[in-house]
């Protein structure tokens, strides 16, 4: 997962029961790389169908927080806002000065796809104890690229509740434009499936104008 993630893909991932919540947080989440300047438009046109400049969270290593955000405690359930570290953001007194529509498409950061206007985020830190397996996919990625953060946002698109089940899982798999899906320790390549025969159209129904 860390790999795929690395190279671009985006991914569903759906582990253990059910989450109970405002936030999805690694069991039923959609996950790609916080590095990437493109993910955030992408993920928001082509997989949640909503507008463009719509912000992600981060998912972040609990003891790397403070080297990405000013936050100096935990914030495992994704409800704490922090501020990008000064020494990761780009251009920012600069970017201050521009009209807000001008600030959207900027690269604000080294982890654009997670990074506000405003160069604030919403938190949510993972520790070994209480999130193991998703702990785990982090310091992989850590160790592949040098970052332990990713975007990670509810596995659902706009207008939708997050889904619960494996089968509204590949749904919402196969409905957008997800590359991977994960269910517990099976991994779903979208060229590999069989053609999908659901007639509901959500791109008619949830992409802008």
């Amino acid at each position: 997962m860390a790999d795929l993630i690395a190279k671009g893909h985006v991914i569903g991932l759906v582990q253990g029961p059910m989450e109970f919540g405002p936030r999805a947080l690694g069991g039923r989440s959609i996950l790609g790389d916080a590095r990437s300047p493109e993910m955030q438009s992408v993920m928001n046109l082509k997989i949640k169908f909503r507008e463009s400049f719509r912000p992600f969270a981060p998912a972040c290593l609990a003891d790397r927080v403070s080297e990405y955000f000013e936050l100096d405690r935990p914030s495992p359930y994704m409800l704490l806002v922090a501020q990008v570290q000064a020494s990761r953001c780009r251009d920012l007194e600069r970017q201050k000065q521009l009209p807000i529509r001008e600030r959207i498409n900027q690269v604000r950061s080294d982890i654009p796809a997670i990074t506000h206007v405003d160069y604030s985020a919403r938190v949510q830190t993972v520790a070994p104890d209480s999130n193991p397996r998703f702990h785990a996919l982090l310091r992989a990625f850590e160790k592949q690229t040098g970052y332990g953060v990713l975007i990670n946002t509810s596995f659902n698109v706009r207008g939708e509740p997050i889904v619960c089940t494996p089968e509204d899982a590949y749904r919402c798999f196969r409905r957008t434009e997800m590359d991977y899906l994960v269910l517990g320790s099976f991994i779903l390549d979208k060229r590999d499936q069989p053609p999908w025969t659901d007639k509901a159209d959500w791109r008619r129904d949830y992409t802008l104008d």
